[in-house]
């Protein structure tokens, strides 16, 4: 009889849980006439993400005047200004119109990763929502190129240094959303990973400021990529 290897048991169930977290739950089923409508986990919880981005922004734009008068108010256009020049940094004043769609997704992505601190699972951990976010991404830098240089000089674009690359550049387009989507679910996913095995070899008080990073600033940090990438390959389009 082979003995069994020390630690061996740990693993098995990290690679439970790891299974677990891959697994995306249904969290309730809607009966239609044409059949049953699984509602996601990450569904419910992006729901909730947008119930409180919209609360925050009705409790913060209530009663704005043309002049500031109230702290509130303050807040709310020191947030907007900073956002707005943060992105529109990345994406350069050609990409401007693009400005407002990329700070909605480095809110909710931000908002997403930092949410596992209040005891709900983070949607990104859910490889259809970064798929989705990343198709969303490569339509908008796609709609990009065509809305700079029209539907001839953007079909043109892709034979550009030279005609022999064509098959590199038309394969690009399939490439950019499939490595968004990677690294957002690698990285999150990985985060846990890691989580977990520090967790198993020094499960008192040392895990609780890896926590902190590895939701908090690791996951900003995602966001922050992830709308980097995108404004990059948008400005790359346009210019």
């Amino acid at each position: 009889m082979v003995p069994e290897k020390k630690g061996s048991g740990n693993m098995d169930e990290l690679a439970e849980s790891l299974l677990e977290e891959l697994n995306c739950e249904t969290a309730f089923t809607i009966h239609t006439g044409l059949g049953d409508l699984e509602i996601a986990e990450s569904v419910v919880i992006t729901w909730v993400i947008m119930a409180f981005i919209l609360l925050v922004s009705v409790i913060l734009t209530g009663n704005l005047k043309v002049h500031p008068e109230s702290k509130r108010q303050l807040v709310a256009e020191s947030i907007v200004t900073w956002l707005d020049k943060f992105v529109s940094g990345m994406v350069g004043e050609e990409g401007k119109r693009y400005v407002p769609y990329l700070i909605s997704v480095l809110i909710y992505i931000g908002i997403s990763n930092v949410i596992g601190l209040f005891g709900m699972k983070p949607p990104t951990k859910d490889m259809n929502v970064t798929a989705a976010l990343a198709i969303m991404s490569i339509i908008l830098i796609e709609y990009a190129g065509i809305h700079k240089k029209g539907v001839k000089g953007w079909l043109k674009s892709f034979t550009q240094p030279i005609a022999i690359v064509t098959p590199i550049n038309i394969l690009e387009v399939f490439i950019k959303p499939l490595s968004l989507c990677m690294r957002l679910f690698g990285n999150v996913l990985g985060a846990y990973v890691i989580m977990e095995l520090i967790k198993l070899l020094i499960p008192v008080v040392v895990p609780i400021p890896f926590s902190f990073y590895f939701d908090v600033f690791d996951g900003l940090i995602q966001a922050y990529v992830f709308v980097f990438l995108t404004s990059l390959f948008v400005k790359e389009a346009i210019e």
